[in-house]
């Protein structure tokens, strides 16, 4: 008899789309029929097709997106074939060749992944059966932690967080400190905006992420660990809770590990949102029970972290990293990724992309294979304009650099970084002042106000780009804004405010030209900029059925029935409500 697994995604971005009332559907139709297994998983990466439901029958798998509860009653009742109408709704398969994603899929190797989508994140059978705790036991059984180390440095594997530091670097110097106890902290304190490739771990697979702290303990001596997520995931938070008691039932987690004398466990601290938590001295304090603020460095964690005491800090993604070098060997890893960024990168493609969600690609795929090859393109088949990488701390990358190499040194010779994995699109629509200003809006409020370049330099470059943007900006705005970035840039005492400029620094250099059309020109050459644009009605087109006159807010609209209609400039609030509503099309922007 066939093995049938059916599973559904029930991570955020499922919950969010549906798939809950998918799920019970099936757990209904599929009471008493035993052959079938009916499990809850993570993001399974097609986020843009939510809610998904996969279909398995001894291997072959079938994805169904935009699932309803009628939809998978149909699938039921066809015994898992899919009919005319199901077989629209195929987004991946390894037996139907034309399914649409197949290209996405097959092109992306995953390490970080691998069992997000596959196994129900709150059974920790099913993470065993796909191997996890099997590193963990061969670094405690196998190998002293100056192997574990040297294996995960001869991986070459970097801090997934944006710096990129050599991990096995980190844990020789938090190995080497000589105080005792020693900590280790797994930063999941994602609060870039388009960012959730944490988050997508962690609710689909956490056991990754709890075996490689367990690891890195074992390595570095720690004896305790935090997970620092920020509360506003409680799937996230709710799923790790689950894990780290089966953990403890299994005993990898508390009193001699395993039985190789090893003591180890972690708890969980809630952050309460701070995007300067992220800094790992601000997010130490934090867990001390601080307000979280950056102090300067050195001493560094590794010599001086939480409690004072010799601490080793890196992001969700590098811990998820760490089982599967162990298991598989650092040369392994090394056959992925370029000569100095090794292995893959789990990226967040949002913004004007065709198909976003969730992916995971070797390091060196230029950006452009990313987008058109797995992205699908933009949407709506307008022109590409930029990628916006590394969230705030990041910047823009214009198209004619869709040629570069995803790698450390080559993401930051563009003037952007690597980051924790937000990739934006941006298209002809995107306006780089609007761009700009939105994530200074963003690193502004987010300022500690430690330190008065971070604190003043944003609010001062802030209300340049708000000028500009309301049509007010001089030429000398353009120079200004240059100086100012810079400073903030070379004063600011932590990663945040060294890295806030990033946005406006790569639009100046990369598209001037925009930045001078609404100095100069007035005018917004994406027309996105409310004050820069002008609402008007081809009288040749109009039929004067007044529905936008009737629905403008300001009363700006005039003209009689059945004649064309004109729109007083002085008092229109550029709210688009009368483009909208127009049946013929006779509204545009100017």
């Amino acid at each position: 008899m066939a093995k049938i697994t059916v599973r559904v995604g029930m991570a955020s971005c499922g919950l969010a789309s549906g798939a809950e009332p998918v799920y019970k559907e099936l757990k209904k139709l599929l009471e008493g029929k035993n052959e079938v297994i009916l499990k809850q998983v993570g993001c399974i990466g097609l986020c843009s097709y939510e809610p998904l439901v996969e279909v398995d029958i001894d291997g072959k798998r079938t994805i169904y997106g935009d699932m309803t509860p009628a939809l998978a009653q149909e699938l039921v009742n066809s015994s898992f074939s899919p009919t005319q109408t199901l077989r629209e709704k195929v987004v991946y398969s390894n037996e139907i060749e034309e399914a649409p994603e197949n290209r996405r899929m097959n092109k992306q190797v995953r390490i970080v992944l691998a069992n997000c989508g596959i196994i129900d994140p709150e059974r920790i059978d099913e993470a065993i059966s796909r191997g996890a705790y099997k590193a963990l036991a061969k670094a405690l059984k196998t190998m002293s932690p100056e192997e574990v180390i040297d294996e995960v440095y001869r991986s070459g594997l970097r801090g997934r967080g944006g710096a990129g530091f050599p991990t096995g670097l980190k844990w020789k110097f938090t190995r080497q400190a000589k105080e005792e106890p020693k900590y280790i902290i797994c930063n999941a304190d994602e609060g870039d905006p388009g960012a959730f490739m944490d988050r997508s771990v962690l609710e689909g697979d956490p056991h990754a992420v709890i075996e490689g702290m367990i690891i890195c303990a074992y390595a570095v001596g720690a004896s305790h660990g935090y997970i620092y997520c920020r509360a506003e995931y409680p799937l996230a938070i709710k799923r790790l809770n689950i894990a780290l008691n089966q953990a403890r039932q299994e005993n990898f987690l508390g009193s001699d590990i395993l039985g190789s004398g090893f003591n180890f466990d972690i708890e969980i601290k809630e952050g309460a949102g701070a995007f300067v938590c992220g800094e790992e001295t601000a997010l130490i304090a934090s867990i001390e029970g601080k307000r979280g603020m950056p102090r300067p460095r050195p001493p560094f964690p590794a010599e001086s972290g939480v409690w004072g005491k010799p601490t080793n800090i890196n992001n969700v993604e590098t811990y998820a990293n760490v089982p599967w070098i162990i298991r598989h060997g650092a040369n392994e890893f090394t056959r992925y990724g370029t000569e100095r960024s090794k292995g893959t990168k789990v990226f967040a493609l949002a913004g004007k992309v065709a198909k976003g969600g969730l992916v995971e690609v070797p390091m060196g795929m230029p950006i452009r294979e990313v987008i058109f090859d797995i992205g699908g393109g933009i949407a709506g088949g307008k022109n590409i304009k930029a990628v916006q990488m590394g969230g705030p701390s990041g910047g823009c990358i214009p198209s004619r650099l869709l040629d570069t190499p995803i790698d450390y040194e080559s993401i930051t010779a563009t003037g952007a970084i690597m980051g924790s994995g937000g990739m934006i699109v941006l298209d002809e629509t995107s306006c780089v002042v609007d761009v700009a200003k939105f994530f200074l809006n963003f690193t502004q409020r987010e300022s500690c106000g430690k330190c008065p370049f971070c604190r003043i330099g944003t609010k001062r470059m802030l209300e340049i780009l708000e000028r500009i943007s309301e049509g007010k900006g001089k030429m000398e705005d353009l120079d200004l804004l240059y100086e100012l970035a810079l400073q903030v840039k070379e004063g600011s005492l932590c990663g945040l405010g060294q890295t806030a400029p990033n946005p406006v620094l790569t639009t100046l250099k990369y598209f001037r030209e925009e930045y001078e059309a609404h100095v100069k020109d007035r005018r917004c050459p994406a027309k996105v900029c409310p004050s820069l644009i002008h609402y008007v009605i081809d009288s040749e087109k109009c039929i004067g059925c007044t529905r936008c006159a009737r629905i403008c807010p300001v009363s700006a609209i005039t003209g009689k029935v059945r004649e064309p209609h004109e729109i007083d400039d002085s008092k229109c609030v550029r709210c688009g409500q009368c483009k909208q509503t127009c049946p013929v099309s006779a509204i545009s922007v100017e």
